[in-house]
């Protein structure tokens, strides 16, 4: 008998707690670390990752070796020893997912510390998911307000996460690759954890040292699309391509670095190892699912449903694993929750109880959205459960609420803040 059958909650947990491991800075970051250069080695980063990555090469930079610089992470997402002692790499912390002035202080300060810097010097840049945010510098003509705005309507329009970067990139001074035209002559080697589906450098974080290949026309079409008003200033830029970033094959990119230290698809992989060892099979159906929150949980469900039904696609016990970064259009104001509950929502109302299916869906990073869990969990008793206490699924989903569906239930996951940032991890155990 597994632990899987004994307790599937703790199995479920067991999975999470493998799949962050796994993307754990402190981990991983050695094998990836340049040697030092015969100059100087200035540290710059952004993102959730940010201060657990600057730890971490703080720790393995050898002493005698010249090391500072700047690294912005989430507020509380500055590992604990690091805050107590720092090191050589200052950290400091920012609002996300709406930037506020700390961050664009924090973005400021990092353009001021790329002057003078030569061939002989080396720039690390510490990049994650989050960091499009906390690493807020507004393009000429525009305020931190416009940007606020701006990106509040894209987090609320269910533009898929490339979409978005795409529009910040070009209102962003720091962006698309113009941090690392600010660091020449000196060589940059950016070390990045993705939270992206297909793992895009250009994409994760917006990219603030790799080429961009988006223009400054996709952004408007994007901001067409979804029907986002923005400031004169941001339309003329955007229209006379003044907003326009560095694109492949721009020299200033010439003799630059960039390596994933750490995937979803990994993460996942960690997961399923840990179904495996305790005799559960482990089916990965895509590190790079997207899509309508709830619609994907429904999808989710009628798979899970085969499986314990018929045995089909996959033979029970099992454990299905997915991850990728699906998206929330907000309908309803005042609602509490993120992609991962609102995951589980969705699904939990398609499985219609089945028994034997249990669920988990959780942010790798610790927060799933605004509020202070990861995600939640489902169980073949959770319908029943909510009626027992006159909650009624639909409703909570009609009003994007589905953390306060959630939480009586003591159903919610909350790890705290994990220091890494590999986007979402959905398992499905069909027991």
């Amino acid at each position: 008998m597994s632990s899987a059958h004994d307790n599937p909650r703790a199995f479920l947990r067991a999975l999470y707690d493998a799949a962050v491991a796994r993307a754990l800075p402190g981990e991983v970051i050695g094998r990836f670390l340049p040697a030092p250069p015969k100059g100087r080695t200035l540290v710059l980063g952004a993102g959730k990752a940010g201060g657990a990555m600057a730890a971490a090469v703080d720790a393995l930079w050898p002493k005698d070796a010249p090391l500072s610089g700047l690294v912005v992470t989430r507020y509380d997402h500055v590992p604990p020893a690091y805050a107590k002692q720092p090191g050589r790499i200052e950290v400091v912390e920012a609002a996300h997912p709406v930037p506020d002035a700390a961050g664009q202080r924090a973005a400021q300060r990092i353009v001021e510390l790329t002057h003078g810097l030569t061939k002989d010097d080396l720039v690390l840049c510490l990049i994650s998911g989050g960091g499009s945010a906390l690493l807020s510098l507004p393009a000429v003509g525009l305020t931190l307000d416009d940007k606020r705005a701006i990106n509040k309507a894209l987090l609320n329009s269910g533009a898929a996460i490339d979409e978005m970067n795409c529009v910040r990139k070009h209102l962003s001074a720091i962006k698309g690759g113009r941090l690392a035209a600010l660091c020449a002559p000196a060589k940059v080697v950016t070390l990045t954890i993705s939270d992206v589906p297909g793992d895009d450098p250009a994409v994760i974080a917006s990219g603030p040292t790799v080429p961009d290949a988006t223009t400054c026309a996709d952004a408007l079409r994007i901001l067409q699309r979804y029907g986002i008003e923005v400031p004169a200033a941001a339309r003329a830029g955007l229209e006379s391509g003044t907003f326009e970033t560095p694109k492949p094959g721009d020299a200033v990119f010439a003799g630059h670095e960039v390596q994933l230290i750490a995937t979803p698809q990994e993460s996942l992989e960690a997961a399923a190892a840990f179904a495996r060892d305790a005799g559960i099979d482990a089916h990965i159906l895509s590190d790079e699912i997207e899509g309508e929150s709830r619609d994907v949980g429904k999808v989710h469900a009628a798979l899970a449903r085969a499986v314990a039904r018929r045995g089909q696609p996959f033979a029970k016990p099992c454990v299905i694993l997915s991850g990728g970064e699906t998206t929330v259009t907000v309908k309803a104001k005042g609602g509490k929750g993120g992609r991962a509950t609102e995951f589980l929502l969705g699904c939990a109302i398609a499985l219609q109880r089945e028994p034997n299916v249990y669920v988990l869906a959780g942010d790798t990073d610790g927060i799933d959205g605004s509020e202070d869990n990861a995600g939640a969990l489902v169980t073949p008793d959770t319908l029943a459960r909510a009626a027992a206490q006159g909650l009624k699924a639909q409703d909570f989903l009609d009003r994007n609420d589905a953390y306060s569906f959630f939480a009586p239930l003591g159903d919610l996951l909350v790890p705290g803040p994990t220091f890494t940032n590999v986007n979402d991890l959905r398992a499905l155990l069909i027991l």
